[in-house]
């Protein structure tokens, strides 16, 4: 018995590999930008992919997802990671961290303003960062 449930587990970790690499590729971004961050909410695996911006070397929500374990969730965020263009919303946000006087420049997918603001305060204190405007993109 043993012995199946470690095979079980160990598959559910190349399968959880495999789909990974594929979300990563399908993004286009490098695994150093790319973050895979799990969580148990109500008996359920929560997963947040975060990116990091290489440029001013702040994190963001991408996306979050929940499945009844690790490789569910991975299913769910690929489905997302694959179709969320044409679902989401564009927006672009204006922003300036504590402490720095550049203007930062970047872009969420959101169901609206309010989901694109919570991605960009992600993992943050909302002090932290000063919002100069947020943009709906027009639909190209």
């Amino acid at each position: 018995m043993a012995k199946v449930m470690i095979e079980t587990a160990s598959e559910a970790h190349v399968e959880s590999a495999r789909i990974q690499q594929q979300i990563k590729d399908y993004l286009g971004l490098r695994t150093s930008d790319l973050i895979f961050e799990y969580s148990t909410v109500d008996g359920k695996v929560k997963l947040d992919l975060i990116t990091i911006n290489p440029r001013h070397s702040q994190s963001f929500l991408f996306h979050s997802e929940q499945g009844a374990d690790k490789v569910d969730a991975l299913k769910k965020m690929q489905v997302y990671v694959q179709s969320y263009k044409e679902k989401e919303n564009s927006y672009t946000i204006q922003w300036v961290a504590r402490g720095e006087h550049e203007l930062h420049t970047s872009y969420f997918r959101a169901g609206n303003i309010l989901d694109a603001l919570e991605k960009l305060y992600y993992g943050r204190d909302r002090n932290t960062i000063t919002v100069f405007s947020v943009v709906l993109n027009p639909v190209s």
